[in-house]
């Protein structure tokens, strides 16, 4: 089983990493000490050779049922839009940019998309008018409340992907191939993954009913009904470096916002190889879990490998169970799909600033959803979805 980490600082700790992991039988790549400036260098040029890539059929879902976008009074402005770099490292914001122009031609656009990270630090400091992101953290959340003694307004503006990494790609539980075990509920997905607690978070309210003990641990195949050999065969737990996005949305999903994981998480980063590529903790996660019995992880569905099979997942204790598909990952009934936001600053019982507002109206029609298949890696959102992002802007 490998383990791989970011870089680390000096030949004495690289040295210590490595007798540390010689000591717990987790064996080491040379290459996998690499400094985080390669490996942003890596993950750019990676990310960068998807943007142009259309992953699904232009025309793979009907949008018949999403309002066609009419135009409201002529706004005018530019709007500024900071966060997440994947709006302009594919071709979505340019579309959108010349699709809403074509109705509101005096509007300008001015793209700051970088990183999700900056996304809300925008915010706070009024140089941002819209902010596509992540689902905001705890962090953020809080500097938010603490600057303005109200939440941001929260938009859904696309489905992740299905299966595109780094396009908030819906998260696939995987076993190995042997193990007779085919659907698994989000509270044994718990049990697996977490530990006993003592509440967990939405957004920044603490929630004691979230508690559970030591009984809702599952560390054995048996627990999950499982027999003969397979009964006293240890789960072996295999996920991301916990500073990680997909880490963070397990949790939220799953652990009930609490950060107790499994004691014996065993845990993955992504680094640069020697020739600037790079090794994705996820793909080589998976390569794991595929070559041990007892091993449970997570990612991306691309990053399957014929040693590990996905397992269908319910919400619910008694089902349904849902496998993730394409399909399952726009409508929203697979447990762990994904989602990506617009945040703006609006006071309560203010409006949201006329040309944002128009934006984000364009954004969840029809016409502005049909540029998200044209673009092909975001999924289109579903009628019910719009039409409660569309109360927002009432």
């Amino acid at each position: 089983m490998r383990s791989f980490l970011p870089a680390q600082r000096g030949a004495a700790v690289v040295l210590a990493l490595a007798l540390a992991l010689a000591g717990s039988g987790v064996r080491a790549d040379p290459d996998g000490v690499r400094d985080s400036a390669s490996v942003q260098k890596a993950r750019n040029a990676l990310v960068k050779g998807k943007g142009n890539k259309t992953f699904y059929p232009p025309n793979r879902f009907d949008l018949g049922d999403l309002p066609h976008y009419l135009p409201g009074p002529p706004v005018s402005g530019t709007i500024r839009l900071w966060g997440s770099n994947y709006f302009t490292d594919g071709n979505l914001g340019k579309y959108w940019a010349k699709g809403f122009r074509r109705y509101q031609p005096n509007v300008n656009f001015y793209f700051h998309l970088t990183t999700a990270a900056a996304a809300i630090p925008a915010l706070l400091t009024g140089v941002s008018d819209l902010s596509p992101n992540r689902k905001i953290t705890w962090k953020e959340l809080l500097a938010f409340q603490r600057t303005f003694n109200y939440d941001p307004l929260e938009i859904t503006a696309v489905h992740g992907s299905f299966n595109v990494p780094g396009w908030s790609n819906a998260l696939v539980v995987v076993v190995n191939q042997a193990n007779p075990i085919s659907r698994l509920t989000l509270r044994q997905l718990d049990g697996i993954y977490g530990a006993e607690r003592s509440g967990g978070w939405v957004g920044t309210e603490w929630h004691p009913e979230f508690a559970r003990g030591p009984e809702g641990n599952l560390r054995t195949w048996g627990q999950l009904g499982l027999t003969g050999e397979w009964a006293n065969r240890p789960i072996h737990v295999y996920g991301l470096n916990l500073e990680y996005q997909q880490a963070t949305d397990l949790c939220r999903w799953v652990l009930q916002g609490s950060d107790k994981w499994n004691e014996q998480l065993r845990m993955y980063a992504n680094y640069a190889r020697k020739d600037g590529s790079l090794a994705i903790g996820a793909d080589l996660m998976m390569a794991d879990v595929g070559q041990d019995p007892g091993g449970i992880g997570y990612g991306s569905f691309s990053y399957l490998n014929p040693g590990t099979k996905a397992v269908a997942l319910a919400a619910h204790d008694g089902g349904p169970y849902v496998a993730l598909t394409l399909d399952s990952a726009r409508d929203g009934t697979y447990p762990l799909h994904d989602e990506v936001y617009f945040y703006v600053n609006r006071a309560p019982g203010q409006p949201v600033d006329p040309k944002v507002r128009e934006f984000i109206r364009y954004v969840l029609s029809q016409e502005g959803q049909r540029e998200v298949m044209r673009d092909g890696k975001y999924l289109p959102l579903p009628a019910a979805v719009v039409r409660e992002q569309l109360k927002k802007l009432e």
